[in-house]
């Protein structure tokens, strides 16, 4: 036989993988495939699926400002003026005033000195933990950071490593063992599947003890957490000892894209070196417009944070009464513990029928026995909606024997 004969034979199709992944299809055929669940239409709090309308708390929407009359109105008047995209990245032809309009909007609100717009949070992260964790250097994360996060780290020449969730302890453990070289501690302001808020105070004060940076994913934080909506580190009135900030526009602000902001000198550094930011187009004009009218509206109408934390206290504590596990949860993201797939995915499907659209979460997001129900409440659920949510919740969670 023939030596290149013998390669061929022995060579391994890379499709061959697909072919083994049988798991959705299983739970396509029994009725209980949870995703990719085609909207139809929507009014922020519902959604129409297949003809069905659905009381939607699994979406990111806190303020409730997909379908504001003056978001929508400046989203048309800037696709009216600037077109529907800008056919290039931002380091060429792709930079608009308003993307340097949002971006000293945004310095100001994170308490930063400058920001720089990228076309999603996803590249965000990837470009800004690239371009700054080099050989030589780490990146210490809190063990239930964002995939986004990780990724940056796992595209980086630098080290990662991984400390317990919000375990301070750990985190000095590791500061002490990598003393004298370049750290960036990394950690989410709002943990997206926990609903906890990272213990930012204890994060500055070791970063400043042993000479680290701090960069802080606030994409479920701002426009959520501190007096102005300006994230974590507003929250806890640390924003002059953080240095960098991550912001996406996909939750509060109703968009798509992401931003960084933090001093000037990063962020020029990181206009130059940002492989995400000068290899990709720009985010598209009537979305940087949607965003800056969010702002707008968030900045005139304090009053939807009051009404996102007032709803978010109300869902949380009626699902307490009943008796369901929501873990750490202290804001507007519920988990409801469901142990595990097979309970969740029939738990998802009968609230689904019940007319309540959440998102479940299983492996390798949580331990095989820790799965869950994500919940989330938005600043315009009104209190008949979430009486509705919870009913469905007890109906099924009794049927099922979660709760009693």
């Amino acid at each position: 036989m023939a030596a290149t004969e013998q390669a061929v034979r022995k060579t391994v199709d890379i499709f061959e993988k697909c072919g083994r992944f049988t798991a959705a299809q299983e739970m396509i055929d029994r009725g209980l495939y949870p995703y990719f669940q085609p909207i139809e239409s929507s009014e922020d709090t519902e959604v129409v699926i297949r003809g069905e309308r659905k009381i939607m708390v699994g979406s990111n929407n806190y303020l409730g400002l997909t379908h504001h009359p003056e978001v929508l109105e400046r989203a048309k008047e800037a696709l009216y003026r600037y077109g529907t995209g800008c056919t290039g990245s931002r380091f060429l032809n792709g930079t608009l005033d308003l993307h340097e309009e949002l971006e000293h909007r945004l310095a100001r609100l994170m308490g930063q000195k400058a920001a720089l717009v990228f076309s999603t949070g996803y590249q965000t992260n990837l470009g800004v933990i690239s371009t700054l964790v080099t050989r030589g250097t780490v990146a210490l994360h809190d063990r239930l950071n964002h995939a986004s996060l990780v990724d940056g780290s796992l595209l980086a020449n630098g080290e990662m490593i991984r400390y317990p969730h919000a375990d301070m302890g750990a985190l000095r453990r590791l500061l002490e063992a990598h003393a004298g070289k370049g750290v960036l501690i990394v950690t989410d302001g709002i943990f997206s599947m926990e609903g906890d808020i990272a213990p930012l105070p204890e994060v500055v004060a070791l970063a400043e003890e042993f000479g680290a940076r701090i960069l802080v994913d606030d994409a479920h934080s701002v426009g959520v957490l501190g007096a102005q909506g300006g994230g974590t580190a507003q929250h806890f009135g640390v924003e002059d000892r953080v240095d960098l900030t991550m912001a996406t526009f996909s939750k509060s602000f109703a968009s798509i894209g992401g931003a960084i902001a933090g001093p000037e000198e990063v962020i020029h550094y990181l206009k130059h070196h940002a492989r995400t930011l000068i290899f990709s187009a720009s985010m598209p004009p009537s979305a940087v417009a949607t965003v800056l009218a969010c702002l707008d509206v968030m900045e005139r109408e304090p009053e939807r944070r009051t009404h996102l934390w007032d709803n978010a206290a109300y869902l949380r504590n009626g699902l307490q009464s009943l008796g369901f596990d929501t873990a750490e949860s202290e804001t507007p993201i519920i988990p409801v513990s469901t142990g595990h797939m097979e309970h969740t995915f029939v738990f998802w499907k009968a609230l689904f029928d019940a007319g309540v659209f959440t998102n479940p979460v299983l492996p390798p997001a949580v331990p095989e026995s820790a799965c869950r129900l994500r919940t989330s409440v938005m600043a315009t659920h009104t209190r008949d909606q979430l009486d509705q949510v919870l009913d469905a919740f007890a109906a099924v969670g009794r049927r099922l024997g979660i709760i009693s």
